[in-house]
């Protein structure tokens, strides 16, 4: 029985081959792009799951209150850690301090590299269930040691055994490799930290982290724990609150305290997806994507499963005769059902096939834009079981309707020649045809907004000129010592236009001070600063825009104890007249030179932070240089890169262009709007495919129609309105409920934006000129086609 079913399913399939090219397009494309968000899904599900206590590691974090907002960060101090690890034995199996994951320098002989590591106390593999390739995860317990992944030991060492051998460790200290890791996958938070250095190297060579482990207002720090089997998270976080308030008030850091800074714990299976807080709370994060990429790909098969539906049921009266005859020779409801299943099986397994087709040629593409190395799980059966339950899914989904509507035909009068389908039984398709029209609709406006937010945020005003900026992280203190001489080479070979230090980049901000008091500061006002020192240069090099006062002199000796405000610092200050007020710093006295525009540092979706400029007088951090627009960019790097190597040989010549830098900024939102854009047009083809196999359908069901009007005068025209209309009244009815529907969830969406784009109305013209346009491309050819053809040979048989 079964074989004549596929036997007759088969017949049927080839017998209509447009009817089963459009389905079989449209269903593959549709479980291609399910396939594809389900990948994505299920990366971003199992973001950090394979260490194996995942279930148990926590990021200690703490919110802070200034001027009533509360904040919520990553960063804490050394005591901090101290204090839980010893005094909190029975709620932590391990607690862990690290550094930030930052660039340093590996040199082996000649061979010198630049790669992300992190200083970590020791029991950091153990938490994190390394897999080690050579060594154990004691690897940390000498202070000269280090750790590599695997790409970095063959980087540095090629086939050699790595073990033992000595690295030297941004020109400073010389370390010995005493493990090797297998490297840890992308899709987890430490997949950057490609090697681990001991955490009692930290101190030992920065005097100022040394400084630090007492300092309980010092938050420069990341914790990582691990709790204990029976500990419950709830309870211990609760237990640690007001931890360090305490601490801080009893060494008499009054200004720390009133920022009541509260501690809790925030589990590894929530930092991917919960990552966002708002006033103290989590509020979520980047969940929002996979409910939103979720429902998208539901919709999407739902599409393809609605184009199957409606050209099934289309083509009922065609087939209203075999389900006569086959009733009446015997075959019963049930039998019948079944026979309109094959048929969707049969389609659906083809479409599987091109479905994998498709999704090993478009994967490539699509980890690139999603930032991903997803794969197609061949080995894993659970994937098998999921493609082919979802494929058997989709069969029943798609061939429900027209099974049962199908075999629901009354044998007496569909022989008889009396079954006409009903009065509304094109309405179901009317419907259905609405749906997809209003989802594809709906997907066009949201990807506009999303990607006017991200132009709009693009060119906002950032205070400073980032063409022509290029931007070195320094890991020594060669070009500081130098500073001079290396400006002066550089400026008399043509290279740069101008040079400077600082201590964060341009794209972001590494410090923040607190605790500065000013004429008329009011008594609870608390104040929270970014701390930028700069040499003298900097303004030229950066090209921020001057307002009020002077720029940094070298030749003014009084600028040792100068300071630049930025707009949002006198605003909050409250200052009517800042050039010449004097802020104070405990003890120290700042005296106010100058006042400059606002530069976006941080979040281009923020607003600025308030910012204090100082003269900057230590070493490392950051080199800001200014190319020299009338050489090539090439010429003039090469020129820079000579130069560098000249005073500072032992460090690669790592550079970054500011502007890429501040592009990266835009990086999620612009990889959302890409893949939607993607999804989207998918979703239009999907539609589109439809409406063509409908409007080809309608145009063999009124054949004699039209040859009769065209008999009677009828103009091509009137007949391609004829044909046109009723579909673009359903898109027209679509597009009201649509244009509602995505004003209101994307205006949702941007209000979580301080700084953002307004909705126009012209979104939603050119996306209802857009359906429209696309409705009457894809129905005219079949419309024309239709009123152009012979009306003799469709009346020749009257």
């Amino acid at each position: 029985m079964i074989k004549n079913y596929l036997k007759v399913a088969r017949r049927n399939l080839i017998k209509n081959k447009m009817h089963t090219f459009i389905n079989v397009s449209g269903l593959s494309v549709g479980m291609a792009v399910a396939m594809l968000i389900g990948l994505w899904i299920w990366d971003e599900l199992s973001y950090d799951h394979s260490f194996d206590n995942h279930d148990k590691i926590v990021r200690v974090m703490q919110s802070q209150t200034f001027n009533g907002k509360i904040s919520s960060q990553i960063a804490m101090p050394i005591p901090l850690g101290t204090v839980l690890r010893s005094d909190y034995k029975s709620d932590f199996k391990y607690v862990v301090l690290s550094s930030w994951n930052y660039d340093h320098i590996l040199a082996v002989g000649d061979k010198k590299i630049n790669q992300q590591g992190s200083f970590m106390q020791a029991e950091a593999p153990d938490m994190l269930t390394l897999n080690m390739l050579k060594g154990t995860h004691a690897a940390l317990k000498d202070q000269s040691s280090i750790m590599l992944s695997a790409k970095v030991a063959k980087a540095l060492f090629g086939d050699v055994d790595p073990m033992d051998k000595t690295i030297k460790l941004d020109n400073k200290v010389l370390v010995k490799v005493t493990g090797v890791y297998e490297d840890i996958p992308h899709n987890t938070s430490f997949s950057e930290v490609n090697f681990i250095l001991p955490w009692d190297l930290y101190p030992s060579s920065q005097p100022w982290v040394k400084r630090s482990a007492t300092q309980w207002g010092n938050n420069s720090f990341q914790i990582f724990a691990q709790l204990n089997p029976k500990a419950d998270l709830a309870k211990v976080s609760a237990s640690i609150l007001d931890l360090k308030k305490k601490n801080i008030a009893a060494q008499g850091d009054k200004v720390g305290a009133s920022f009541n800074p509260l501690v809790f714990l925030h589990p590894m299976n929530k930092w991917r997806l919960y990552g966002e807080f708002k006033d103290g709370i989590n509020t979520g994060g980047a969940v929002q994507w996979v409910w939103l990429f979720g429902i998208i790909g539901i919709f999407v098969l739902l599409l393809a499963c609605i184009n199957f539906m409606n050209l099934s049921t289309a083509r009922s009266e065609k087939r209203a005769k075999e389900v006569g005859i086959r009733k009446a020779v015997g075959s019963v409801r049930g039998q019948l059902i079944a026979q309109f299943f094959s048929e969707s099986l049969l389609v659906v397994a083809f479409a599987f096939v091109f479905c994998i087709v498709l999704v090993l040629v478009t994967l490539p593409w699509f980890n690139q834009v999603a930032g991903k190395t997803m794969h197609v799980l061949w080995a894993n059966p659970v994937f098998w079981l999921m493609g082919v339950g979802f494929s058997m899914l989709t069969g029943a989904v798609a061939g429900s309707y027209p099974a049962f509507y199908l075999s629901s035909f009354e044998p007496v009068k569909v022989l008889k020649g009396t079954f006409k389908a009903g009065r509304y039984a094109a309405l179901p398709r009317k419907i259905l045809v609405v749906f997809q029209f209003f989802f594809s609709a709906t997907l066009i406006i949201g990807t506009i907004i999303v990607f006017r937010q991200v132009q709009f945020t693009k060119n906002r005003p950032i205070g400073y000129e980032r063409t022509g900026l290029v931007q070195l992280s320094m890991k020594t203190d060669d070009i500081h010592k130098n500073f001079t001489a290396v400006r002066t080479d550089l400026m008399q070979n043509g290279a740069i236009l101008e040079m400077a230090e600082s201590g964060s980049p341009l794209t972001d901000v590494y410090s923040n001070n607190s605790g500065y008091t000013w004429k008329d500061k009011a008594p609870d006002l608390q104040d929270d600063f970014a701390y930028i020192p700069v040499t003298p240069e900097f303004g030229k090099t950066a090209g921020w825009k001057l307002i009020e006062g002077r720029d940094f002199s070298r030749d003014i000796l009084t600028d040792s104890s100068a300071m630049i405000l930025n707009e949002a610092s006198v605003k909050f200050m409250n200052l009517k007249h800042p050039v010449g007020e004097i802020v104070k710093s405990g003890d120290y006295k700042y005296n106010v030179i100058g006042v400059v525009k606002d530069m976006v540092m941080s979040s281009p979706y923020e607003p600025v932070k308030t910012t204090l400029f100082v003269r900057k007088t230590d070493g490392g951090d950051m080199v800001d240089i200014r190319l020299n627009p009338k050489l090539s960019t090439h010429d003039a790097l090469t020129k820079v890169e000579a130069t560098f190597k000249q005073y500072d040989p032992g460090s690669p010549f790592d550079y970054k262009f500011t502007d890429d830098e501040y592009a990266r900024k835009f990086a999620t939102e612009e990889r959302v709007g890409k893949l939607a854009g993607f999804f989207t047009l998918l979703a239009i083809f999907i539609s589109c495919m439809g409406l063509f196999g409908m409007a080809s359908f309608m145009a063999e069901q009124r054949t004699k129609e039209i040859g009769v009007r065209k008999v009677l005068g009828a103009s091509v025209f009137s007949l391609w309105q004829l044909m046109s209309k009723d579909f673009i009244a359903l898109v027209c009815i679509a597009l009201m409920f649509a244009i509602p529907v995505a004003y209101y969830f994307m205006g949702g969406w941007l209000q979580d934006y301080k700084y953002h784009a307004e909705l126009s109305w012209w979104i939603f013209g050119v996306t209802a000129l857009g359906a429209i346009g696309i409705t009457m491309l894809t129905v005219s050819y079949q419309s024309i086609k239709a009123a152009l053809s012979n009306p003799v040979r469709s009346l020749r048989s009257e």
